[in-house]
This record gives structure tokens, C-alpha cells and sequence, in this order.
């Protein structure tokens, strides 16, 4: 029982100890317990950071993310000149990218798509479209020339080993060139996005020789799309910056739109969505769009009658994807971690990669030919002086190798570096054939050949710059060919959408209850209407208010005037009577009201509660009626019925007092006559930056417009059309002049007649037409030289070598000679051979201007000087269709008054002297050098 007893203590002691021993464990389990919130940090870090590094954001060095990468690697690794089924690239990038095949597929088709690095066969898929390629087994691809020679090197790469170490990829491609600015890059990552917009090859290749040089390179984005875009806040391309950009929007006809090129980031597809909806919500009118895209974009807009075409452009660009802004964010990864650079720093750092790159090929290809000549020189005397007969008697491997070290050891001074066992072991691998066969004279010129080759690698690593820039120009030569700018880089005027929006609502008011909108259809109309216009209200207690049209709103009662509101409207003039409570006193005002804050109630009287209004109008170009004051029967003043005349009073601000009419009760006041407007005529000035009009004073003036005054619009291609001096008026990008039309003032042209191939002075009067009108002849070939409606002007002639010898210039009175003649008329000829330019100067004896024209203000003309090769006889228009875009334009020259006008001479242009001298043609044709250019006169 005892023995049992302690057995059952020792028991409970050893129980005791082991539980003892568990807490210990679980106190130290405890302490390294990790609680949910700190392994949700930890692994969302991570997972942000594969992300960011491995995914989204492209590598400085070489501007490719990590599928990009690796997809060319597998192109390469696959490439033989041939293409190869997508599907198979895919697979074989698998070995590499941890991911599935559709990312690697997609990745693939968008690097097609830019059309760079991969040659493409098969459906990829239409940028203009949004249509989706073919599925990957369909397609076909290969690497294109341009990235075999730019992108891959495997001296200067260095590897990696694949995510599953089977295999090894490359780091960084030694790419040897911008192209991340190139192709651009988008990508969203954790809490870090990455926008960078495309760049235009060849001014890629010119910025990155201004940096060689030495010189701040200036580059702006091109987008494969096409389209016009605004880059004034382009902000080197960072976070902060913005890009405007807009679709080429062309008028067919008055009832016809043609969209040519869309915004980057829209496809024809989404653009027609967005127009259709901005139709449906009464934005804009259209009766019908059309989509003809094909290999170009072709988008048609089919307009209503009475629906004006320029204020539908506007209205485009204001509720629909023809006009988008894009935010760059230029972020890319450097050194594992993530950074914010400008576009300029970008292609200086990938510029001085690219020297560095080609630095080290010449490092490597020195180390190589070095190496060639090294073992030709070690070959060559190892033969001649028949040092393989030493190692005959030799029994052992090191004692052949010995026998050979002492027979080259005479000659080591011959020898590009010191010899290696590693060159003697070499040696002995020579077979006896080629000992046999060995010539000492081509050792000799393989050994010069060598030796040419390593002072050029030489020259150019003494001239690594230099060596760099002709790089550069031979890209740009052998791949810059039909790279060239695809974006119009222009500047934008904003457009204010209320004034372009399309009337899609009616407003009406209730007077008595003060309510408004487009809504209360039961009551009384006022005026069409946008959705998102103001309406500005007056009522009979002497307040002003505006406010967001609506549905229906209370606006306040007793309402006398409700209209629409246009901001900063200096024309519209409001004339006002009312009665001052305090005293009785009338008085009377005019005022603009410009700016206000909406929901605002302003007072237009003195302020006393019970003033009221007697009359008010609203006067859309300052009119100044005449009003009938009857005072009350029983006032005490001798007349009680008299007028006054708005138009004494000068224009004031809202809150002015006004001036008194009478201390005495005003009965009622009626309007007596219509007034006439007060205000001087409208200043409008042409901008050609933007080509729009203007009255900020921001271009050249054009002139003061009032009622139904036109603008006279002149074009490169021999045609005029009249334009409303409406500052929504778009114009054509080649006008020549463009100034206010007097329906008396001549018109004074010189042009190239394609058919008789002769030069012809044209004198005439513009009709009165809606229509574009063509004042020079129709044939294929006819071409405007000069234009000016400047009167009493005077055609200095200008003439290439005759026989190699210099003739002297002509000049032929306009007066005198060419009479004015109707719009068909082909006008006068000039009988001249060898004419090489036509140019208007004023007459300096010529009388004062007409006093019926003198307040015609300076227009704004251009003039195009045609360059001459006498060696071939070509119509100066024949190339100029495909020269035009890149035509240079000359300095402005300003003609003087006559009483001050000077005629230098200038230089004469030295044409190409012909083989052989041939007699004079009367229908000679000057040759064009280059496209015309042109060139602004301003006639005092």
C-alpha cells in the first residue's frame, strides 16, 4: 500500500512537470504569434511591389516591362528568317513568364500594334477600329529589321536565371535607342500608375543628336491615330501636365462632315457612340453618321438643314470624343525602385545608354580583332620558323608545351600581348593539312585586314560621340522613311460649350407665380434653349438674377424680362425707367451685365424697399430707343407728357444710380421709337496660330463688322469663299488673304495657267456668293503665285538665265495694262520666257486711296514664290502636292507707303546651269525646287 501510495504521489509529481513543461511551450508559442492585420501588411507590400516591378512599369534602361521583355527574347531566341505561328512565341515565352498565355498573347498583339519591333502577318487587330486580332494560332510574327539591329546583343547582356531556373533571360535588353518614348507605356499598379505618351521616330533620333551635341532637344508626342493636339501644358510629359487633343474634322458641304483622324485613345467605334449620344441628349444635331473606315478613318456626318457646320464642329469638340485631354504620368522602375522623370531627362539618359552600349560593341569587337590577330601572328610564326619539328623529340605533354613556349619565346615582341598556355595548347591543334597548305602572303593580308579593322574600332572609340551621331543618322536613314509626324501640333482657342451646344429645349415662364423651365410646358414660351444654359431674370421690384436653367424653379414673382444669359456679353445693353420709393424720383439707366455669380440677387435701383420698374428692354447690339414719359393728371408740372432719349445716356454699370428724368409720379412710359445701335462696330482680328477669329486683339486685325458685313477668305487653291465675321467661323489652314469684303474693292492675282503654260495677271471683282468660288483657271495644273487687294500696285517680274546669262527684272503698271475683267475670265498673259516669280509691289507714284475704300484696314495677305531649274522644264504645281506640308516659310516683308517705297534688288538665285543651251520658249515653265513658301505682305 505504501509502495502503491508513493507510485501515485510520483505519478501526480510527473503530471506536475509536464504540465509546467506545455505552459513554458505556449508562453513561447505565444510570443511568436503574428496577428492577421500585420500578415495582410506584409503580404500586401508584396504583392504591391511584384506588381510594380514586375508588371505594370517599364524599366528606364530599356523601356520594356518584364512580358515585353521576355517576349522579344523568345522571338529572337525562335528567329531564323522566318515567321512564326503566335501561338508558338507564346508558348515558348512560358519558359520565362511566370503567367498565363493570354497575357503573354495580348502583351504581344499591343507591341505589334505599334508597329516597331515586330513584323506582322496575319489580322493584328485595327487601332482605328478597336477590332480585336485573330486568335494566336491565325496570326504570325517575326522580329523586324530594325529590332535585330537595335535591340539584342548577347556580349553586352547580362542574364538571369528564369523564374524556375531552367533556363536563362536577359536582365535588360541592350536596347540602342529612346524606346520607351517611342512606343510610350501605360500600366496601373498598386497605389502608382505609369503613363507615358508615344513619340515620333525621327525626332526621337534628332533630340537624342542635339544631346550629343550638346544642344536641349525639344520633343512632343505623336500619336499613331493622327488627329491635332495641343502641347502648352505638356509639362515635360509629368504628373501635372495635360495634352489637348482633337480628331481632323473637315466640312464637305454645308450638310457634310468628314472626320479624317481621331484622338489617340478613342476608336471609330466609341467615337460614334459618343456622338450619337451627345445627338440624343440634344448636345448636337445630326440626322445621320456614317462609318467608312477602312485602312483610313473615315467617319461621316450627315447634318439637318439650317444646322451650321462650323458651330456642329465646335459642338463636337465640346460634348463628344473628338476632343479629349490625356494627363501623362511619366513613372518609371530604375535600380528596383520606382521613379518620376521628364521626357527630356528620359531620352538623355537613354541617349547616354545607347553611347555607353556602343561603346562597349567597340570594346568587345577591339578585344576580338585583337584576338584574331593575336593567334594569325602566333599561327604564322609558329609555321614559318617550323617550331612544330621542336616538339619531335618530346615525349611528354609538358614538354611539348615547353619546347614551343622556347621557340616563340625570340618573337614575343611581335605579338598584340603576352602568350598564354591557353594560345600554346591552341597551337597544338593545328592539323598538319593546314600546315601544309599554309600561304605566308594571305597570313599577311588577313593580318593587314586585321589591322585596317582595329584602327577603325580604334578611331571610333577616340570618337565615341561622333561615332554615336553618324549611328543615329543611319537609323534614321535605313527606318525613318514613312515614320514621319502623324499629329498636327497646333494651339487650341476653348471653346465655351453653352455657346455651341445645339437648342434641344424650350423655356417657358409663369409671370405671376415666378416660376421657369423647360418643363412647364402649359405655360408661356419665352425662347429655344440648351440644357445647360443660364437664364437671367428681371422683375418688377428693380432685381436681377441668374441662375442654371431647370426643370421648373422658383425665380421670384412679378416677372417683367426672362432671356437667356451669355457671359461676358458687352453688346447687350439693358435700358431701365424705375421709381425710387423713397422720394418718388424717376430715373433712367443703360447697362451690360458681363459677370455675375449665379443664384445671386442684384439690386439695379437705389435699394429702397417698394421701388419698382417702369420700363425695360434688352438690346442685343446697344440700341437706343426713344420713350414718352406721361406724368399723373394730377402733378403739378406744366407738361406732363415729354420724351427722352436713351441714347444721351451713357453706358454704365449695373449698379449705377442712373439719371434723373422727374422728381414728379410717372403715369406710364411707352416706347416712341426704335432705337439704333449706339455702340461702335465690332473689332475682329484673325489669329493665325489657331485660325480662328477673335476680339481680344490677339493676331492681325481684319476690321470693324456690324450687320450683314462679310470676310473675304482667299486660299492657296485659287478659290474664295465669304465668311460671317461669327467668332465661331473656322477657316482653311493655306489662306493667302483674308480681309473685310467690299463688294467694290479689285482684286489683283498672279497664277500659273497649267493648260497654256503661261503666267496670267487677273484683275477682278469678287461677286456676292455663298459658294466657294474659283478665281483662276480650272486646269489640273494652274497654280496662285500671288494675291493682293492693295489698289494701284505695280508686277515686278523676275526671270531666270537665258542662254546662262542674267536678265534684268520687269515691271508692268497694273493699271495701265490689265483691265478688270469678270470672275471667268482667265486675265491677261504675260509674254514673257524664262519667268521665273510675279510679285505685287505698291506704285509710288500711284494716288491716295478711294475715299469709298480708305477705311479698309491692312489686310492679311501671304505671297508664294516659285524657285526656278531651268535644266527642266516642269509646271511649278507638279510636285507641289507632295511638298506642301514641308514647305519652309520666309520672313514677312511690310511694304511701305508710297511716298517712302524703296525697290532693292535681290540676289540672284542661282539655278541649275543646263548640259546644253536651248533657244527661248514662249511657254516655258519654271521648275519647282521645293514647296512654295509663303509669305505675309502688309500694305499701309
Amino acid at each position: 500500500m505504501e509502495d502503491k501510495g508513493r507510485k501515485d504521489d510520483e505519478s501526480i509529481n510527473d503530471d506536475s512537470g509536464n504540465e509546467d513543461d506545455g505552459r513554458a511551450q505556449n508562453n513561447a508559442d505565444s510570443s511568436r504569434i503574428i496577428h492577421l492585420p500585420q500578415l495582410y501588411q506584409n503580404w500586401f507590400l508584396d504583392y504591391a511591389s511584384y506588381v510594380i516591378l514586375e508588371r505594370a512599369v517599364p524599366a528606364l534602361e530599356d523601356g520594356l516591362k518584364p512580358v515585353q521583355r521576355r517576349i522579344l527574347h523568345s522571338m529572337n531566341e525562335l528567329e531564323d528568317g522566318r515567321y512564326n505561328k503566335v501561338a508558338n512565341v507564346i508558348g515558348n515565352t512560358m519558359k520565362y513568364h511566370p503567367h498565363g498565355d493570354a497575357s503573354i498573347g495580348d502583351a504581344m498583339v499591343q507591341l505589334g500594334q505599334r508597329d516597331l519591333l515586330i513584323d506582322m502577318q496575319g489580322n493584328w487587330g485595327n487601332i482605328f477600329t478597336g477590332d480585336s486580332s485573330a486568335a494566336p494560332r491565325y496570326i504570325e510574327a517575326r522580329l523586324s529589321k530594325f529590332a535585330l539591329d537595335v535591340v539584342f546583343d548577347a556580349d553586352t547582356t547580362i542574364w538571369q536565371a528564369s523564374y524556375d531556373g531552367r533556363n536563362k533571360e536577359p536582365v535588360l535588353l541592350p536596347v540602342k535607342f529612346p524606346l520607351l518614348l517611342a512606343q510610350g507605356a501605360e500600366g496601373i499598379a498598386v497605389g502608382l500608375a505609369c503613363k507615358i505618351l508615344p513619340h515620333n521616330f525621327n525626332e526621337l533620333i534628332d533630340g537624342s543628336i542635339n544631346v550629343l551635341k550638346g544642344k536641349k532637344p525639344h520633343i512632343f508626342p505623336d500619336f499613331p491615330t493622327g488627329g491635332m493636339a495641343d502641347f502648352s501644358n505638356y509639362n515635360d510629359g509629368m504628373k501635372g501636365g495635360k495634352v489637348i487633343i482633337r480628331a481632323k474634322i473637315n466640312v464637305t458641304d454645308k450638310k457634310t462632315l468628314t472626320i479624317t483622324e481621331i484622338p489617340f485613345g478613342t476608336t471609330t467605334t466609341s467615337l460614334i457612340d459618343s456622338v450619337i449620344n451627345a445627338n440624343e441628349k440634344g448636345k448636337i444635331k445630326i440626322r445621320n453618321i456614317e462609318d467608312n473606315t477602312a485602312e483610313n478613318v473615315e467617319i461621316l456626318i450627315h447634318l439637318p438643314a439650317g444646322v451650321s457646320p462650323d458651330k456642329t464642329i465646335d459642338a463636337l469638340y465640346a460634348f463628344t470624343d473628338c476632343a479629349l485631354s490625356i494627363s501623362p504620368n511619366a513613372c518609371v522602375i530604375e535600380k528596383q525602385s520606382p521613379r518620376f522623370l521628364g521626357v527630356t531627362e528620359m531620352l538623355r539618359i537613354a541617349t547616354d545608354r545607347t553611347l555607353s552600349l556602343l561603346q562597349k560593341e567597340l570594346e568587345v569587337k577591339k578585344h576580338d580583332l585583337t584576338e584574331q590577330l593575336h593567334f594569325a601572328s602566333l599561327e604564322k610564326i609558329f609555321i614559318e620558323k617550323r617550331i612544330y619539328r621542336d616538339i619531335e623529340s618530346c615525349e611528354t605533354w609538358e614538354e611539348v608545351l615547353q619546347a614551343i613556349e622556347a621557340g616563340l619565346k625570340p618573337y614575343k615582341k611581335k605579338f598584340p600581348r603576352e602568350i598564354t598556355r591557353e594560345d600554346v595548347i591552341k597551337l597544338t591543334e593545328i592539323k598538319i593539312k593546314r600546315i601544309s597548305k599554309f600561304d605566308t602572303f594571305i597570313a599577311e593580308e588577313f593580318m593587314k585586314k586585321l589591322l585596317d579593322e582595329l584602327k577603325a574600332v580604334q578611331h571610333n572609340l577616340d570618337n565615341i560621340v561622333e561615332y554615336a551621331i553618324e549611328y543615329f543618322k543611319d537609323l534614321k536613314k535605313k527606318y525613318g522613311t514613312g515614320r514621319e509626324r502623324k499629329t498636327e501640333i497646333k494651339s487650341f482657342d476653348a471653346i465655351v460649350a453653352t455657346r455651341v451646344a445645339a437648342s434641344n429645349q424650350k423655356l417657358y415662364v409663369n409671370r405671376e407665380e415666378g416660376f421657369a423651365g423647360y418643363g412647364m410646358r402649359k405655360d408661356e414660351f419665352v425662347c429655344d434653349c440648351s440644357d445647360i444654359d443660364d437664364i437671367i431674370v428681371f422683375r418688377r421690384d428693380g432685381t436681377m438674377l441668374v441662375t442654371r436653367i431647370s426643370d421648373k424653379a422658383f425665380v421670384g414673382k412679378d416677372i417683367i424680362y426672362i432671356n437667356t444669359f451669355k457671359r461676358n456679353d458687352e453688346r447687350t445693353v439693358y435700358n431701365l425707367v424705375y421709381r425710387d420709393s423713397s422720394k418718388g424720383t424717376t430715373f433712367m439707366k443703360r447697362f451690360a451685365v458681363t459677370s455675375v455669380i449665379r443664384d445671386k440677387d442684384y439690386i439695379l435701383t437705389r435699394g429702397n424697399e417698394g421701388s419698382e420698374v417702369l420700363y425695360l428692354t434688352a438690346n442685343p447690339n446697344g440700341e437706343a430707343e426713344v420713350v414718352t414719359i406721361n406724368l399723373k393728371a394730377t402733378t403739378t408740372a406744366r407738361v406732363k407728357i415729354f420724351d427722352v432719349n436713351f441714347a444721351d445716356l451713357a453706358i454704365k454699370g449695373r449698379d449705377a444710380m442712373g439719371n434723373t428724368v422727374t422728381k414728379y409720379p410717372v403715369r406710364k412710359v411707352m416706347q416712341k421709337e426704335k432705337g439704333v445701335s449706339t455702340l461702335s462696330a465690332q473689332k475682329i482680328w484673325y489669329d493665325d496660330t489657331v485660325h480662328r477669329l477673335n476680339t481680344d486683339e490677339r493676331g492681325t486685325f481684319i476690321g470693324e463688322f456690324s450687320g450683314e458685313d462679310k470676310i473675304l477668305v482667299m486660299t492657296q487653291d485659287g478659290n474664295y469663299r465669304l465668311s460671317s465675321f461669327e467668332l465661331t467661323s473656322h477657316f482653311e489652314e493655306d489662306i493667302v488673304l483674308i480681309t473685310k469684303f467690299d463688294e467694290k474693292r479689285i482684286i489683283t492675282s498672279a497664277y500659273w495657267e497649267g493648260e497654256k503654260k503661261k503666267y496670267y495677271i487677273k484683275r477682278f471683282v469678287p461677286e456676292l456668293t455663298d459658294k466657294k468660288t474659283k478665281f483662276i483657271s480650272e486646269a489640273d495644273a494652274s497654280q496662285l503665285e500671288a494675291v493682293t487687294d492693295q489698289q494701284h500696285v505695280i508686277a515686278e517680274i523676275k526671270f531666270g538665265k537665258d542662254k546662262g546669262k542674267e536678265q534684268a527684272d520687269e515691271r508692268l503698271n497694273i493699271d495701265e495694262n490689265i483691265p478688270v475683267m469678270g470672275m471667268k475670265a482667265l486675265g491677261k498673259p504675260l509674254n514673257y520666257s524664262k519667268v521665273k516669280e510675279v510679285q505685287f509691289i505698291t506704285d509710288p507714284n500711284a494716288p491716295g486711296e478711294e475715299s469709298s475704300t480708305s477705311d479698309i484696314p491692312t489686310p492679311v495677305t501671304k505671297k508664294t514664290v516659285l524657285d526656278i531649274d531651268e535644266e527642266h522644264e516642269q509646271s511649278p504645281v507638279e510636285q507641289f502636292k507632295s511638298k506642301i506640308a514641308a514647305a519652309p516659310k520666309k520672313p514677312k516683308v511690310v511694304i511701305p507707303p508710297a511716298s517712302a517705297v524703296k525697290h532693292p534688288q535681290p540676289e540672284p538665285v542661282k539655278p541649275k546651269q543646263s548640259q546644253q543651251s536651248q533657244p527661248a520658249k514662249s511657254d516655258d515653265k519654271p521648275k519647282k525646287r521645293r514647296g512654295p513658301s509663303q509669305m505675309s505682305l502688309d500694305f499701309e
